[in-house]
């Protein structure tokens, strides 16, 4: 039994439904999936109800841009209850910022005699979570850049014309958001952030675990990221980190999670479940690792 911890849907900047996701999931064997995508949790029922059809375990989740004195950090939340009104504000004003970036980009974009519009990208991403592939999309599709890659490398990387920061909450916020919505907090994809460093300190903030098992992870990074989990008591996870067909070609399925990490992330998230219902919010109630 294998696991998928990390996937997207068109609901932020992937480009499957639910439904598809969990189709490809079913094609590849997979037992369990999370969906996390950003700064959203809309296409979690969808998926839910996907899965319970299919046969599938389903873990709600979402991605959260995060900082740690000046360096961007992601963030996964795992077994989060969707309807947690904290987390749908809060969410709510990220996505608010997320379509204030496309409109500065474009803005750039414009002063670089580029005429696109911020209603276009609106309209090819057709969620409430826009970011950056979707106004390289809507350049490849308007015929201004003939690839993804290359509206990226010409305008919308950092440095680049059209680059605009993102906004980031604070990596401590970030936990306490997931840990009040009775979730559990993940780093995402270290070695891809190069963030090493900075998991100790986010330890103390309350982390609950680390992606160890990603597609931008080499065997020798994983392993390092297990070795760190161990010295941490940190939960494992991993996923494809899959976007559907937005990165050339679907990830689903390259990354299999032995499904006894679900198992003992499923125990830790009853730890956390119940200590939000006590109202104890403790900042680390998972110590069955230990």
């Amino acid at each position: 039994m294998f696991a998928d911890l990390h996937l997207h849907t068109y609901f932020s900047d992937g480009t499957y439904s639910p439904e598809e996701l969990v189709a490809h999931a079913r094609d590849h064997g997979l037992s369990a999936i999370a969906l996390t995508d950003h700064d959203t949790v809309e296409g979690c029922a969808r998926a839910a109800q996907a899965c319970l059809e299919a046969g599938i375990e389903f873990i709600s989740g979402t991605e959260l841009t995060a900082d740690y004195k000046g360096t961007e950090l992601h963030m996964l939340g795992y077994f989060l209850d969707v309807g947690n009104e904290r987390l749908i504000q809060e969410i709510s004003k990220c996505q608010a910022t997320r379509q204030d970036r496309v409109r500065e980009m474009v803005l750039r974009l414009n002063q670089q005699r580029v005429p696109l519009r911020a209603e276009r990208v609106f309209a090819i991403a057709n969620c409430q979570s826009p970011g950056r592939p979707h106004v390289a999309r809507a350049l490849v599709q308007d015929g201004y850049c003939a690839s993804v890659d290359e509206a990226f490398e010409r305008f919308l990387k950092r440095s680049r014309p059209a680059w605009v920061p993102k906004r980031r909450i604070s990596a401590a916020d970030a936990i306490g958001l997931i840990h009040q919505a009775g979730g559990l907090a993940v780093m995402a994809h270290p070695g891809l952030n190069r963030t090493d460093d900075l998991i100790p300190p986010v330890v103390k903030a309350g982390l609950d675990g680390i992606e160890c098992f990603h597609t931008k992870h080499s065997t020798a990074t994983a392993e390092r990221y297990l070795e760190i989990a161990d010295r941490y008591n940190l939960l494992v996870t991993g996923g494809s980190d899959c976007h559907g067909m937005s990165k050339g070609r679907p990830l689903i399925g390259t990354i299999k999670l032995p499904y006894q990490h679900v198992e003992v992330m499923k125990i830790a998230a009853a730890r956390r479940r119940e200590a939000v219902t006590r109202g104890l919010q403790s900042s680390n109630p998972t110590g069955l690792l230990s």
